[in-house]
């Protein structure tokens, strides 16, 4: 196609809640998701929690004629649950895991299991370079409590820098997934302060779906209400962003989302609101109203990224200090279990050394006490190990942001010195790495 043409791409995003043995009705559900993408024949899909690979070739095998080409990026234990449906070819595809992701004894919760990760696919879209990537961030199960914040927020900070450092050569960028951060939360603002993408919900010309744009709702049969709290109209937590380039200006027209139950079904596709975004394609350089595309933030938004970016760094900072309390805790224990040990080993020494002499305590609750200082040592010692990558994880992205603020209060100097002498203002920061 001409650049010249204006264009339209719609693009579809579901978290699709596909835990095979738990999430209720997941056959059914993906038969209905299999429905939907064949008549609908979006050009892209991006699904998340699809959890079984199997429920993957499913629907590869059902959308086989609408959408030929797709990918399923695995990932941890489980798999990363990160899937791309597409019309068009894809060329190339990229999985980067998130450094932090929770905690493995957290079995409740299980996110740690799932590999959270980022997924990428370059496709070309009616001849257009067009970067996709399609994400699942860590879930925040209490808002008052949340001891996973500085995790989500690292995996903002590495989701940010994965989209900047690899689309400085795409004609779009298109961003869809789970972020589970509501739209002003710190790790939000990051993504779309540093990257320049844009919310299809808030820069789209036309909306139709729940109130808010809210993808988890209390109207969904499962939905877990006490989520909700304090929010009862529900939670934006499900994201289309875009951006375009220099050659390309991207719009959204129109977003839509479901509201709970299917019409003519008994339950919803999936826990979460499925996102429909209908984005206009059309050259940058014939379009008067486009703002056109930024590979790095704007100069307007450098005095916002400088202080999103210092409040991040103090997050991660509450979150170091957590891990070396757990780490230390660990050492602790270990250090106690290995007494205990140490104590076993030298009792049962007694009766080598004092020849004819009985063994001081029953020999099973010998052999029970030797066990358990076993185990809790074995237990420490993997808890000392998971802890000190924790503390790594988060030091490595505490010494980024340090260099990253620096940059950016450097830059932000600078323009406001130019300002001073009426000079031309300098344009926004270089990105790290440049």
């Amino acid at each position: 196609m001409s650049v010249g043409q204006p264009v339209k791409l719609r693009i579809f995003s579901l978290n699709c809640w596909g835990i095979r043995y738990l999430s209720q009705h997941c056959a059914q559900r993906y038969e209905m998701i299999g429905e939907l993408l064949s008549r609908e024949e979006y050009d892209l899909a991006l699904l998340q929690e699809v959890w079984s690979e199997k429920d993957f070739l499913f629907l590869k095998k059902t959308l086989a004629s609408t959408h030929p080409h797709s990918h399923y990026f695995k990932s941890g234990v489980i798999g990363s649950g990160l899937a791309v449906f597409s019309r068009h070819k894809i060329h190339d595809a990229f999985l980067y895991r998130f450094s932090l992701n929770g905690y493995p004894y957290m079995l409740h919760h299980g996110d740690w299991f799932g590999g959270k990760a980022v997924g990428m696919v370059i496709v070309n879209v009616f001849g257009l370079t067009a970067h996709v990537y399609v994400t699942h961030l860590h879930a925040e199960y209490s808002r008052e409590k949340d001891g996973y914040l500085p995790h989500r927020v690292v995996q903002a900070w590495e989701l940010q820098q994965f989209v900047r450092h690899t689309s400085s050569g795409a004609d779009v960028v298109i961003l869809g997934g789970d972020l589970n951060m509501h739209p002003q939360d710190l790790g939000n603002r990051l993504i779309r302060t540093y990257t320049g993408l844009k919310d299809c919900y808030t820069d789209t010309d036309k909306f139709d779906g729940c109130e808010g744009g809210v993808t988890l709702i209390a109207d969904n049969p499962f939905t877990n209400k006490k989520e909700l709290i304090p929010f009862e109209k529900g939670i934006r937590i499900d994201y289309i962003l875009f951006k375009g380039s220099k050659k390309v200006c991207v719009k959204c027209e129109s977003l839509s989302t479901t509201k709970g139950s299917v019409p003519g079904k008994a339950f919803p596709y999936s826990d979460h609101e499925a996102l429909s975004a209908e984005l206009v394609l059309r050259n940058a350089k014939e379009a008067e109203d486009c703002e056109g595309g930024q590979d790095s933030c704007s100069a307007d938004a450098l005095p916002e990224l400088v202080d999103t970016v210092t409040e991040a760094r103090m997050e991660v900072k509450v979150g170091l200090h957590l891990a070396e309390r757990m780490r230390h805790t660990a050492a602790r224990t270990g250090a106690m279990g290995l007494v205990l040990l140490l104590l076993e080993l030298a009792i049962a020494a007694v009766p080598w050394l004092a020849l004819g002499a009985e063994q001081p305590f029953p020999r099973a609750s010998f052999y029970l006490l030797g066990a358990l200082s076993f185990a809790i040592l074995l237990t420490t010692l993997l808890l000392y190990v998971f802890h000190t990558t924790q503390v790594k994880a988060l030091q490595g992205a505490e010494d980024q942001m340090r260099l990253a603020a620096g940059s950016l209060q450097e830059a932000l100097r600078g323009r406001a010195g130019a300002g001073q002498r009426g000079g031309p203002r300098p344009p926004g920061p270089r990105r790290v790495g440049e």
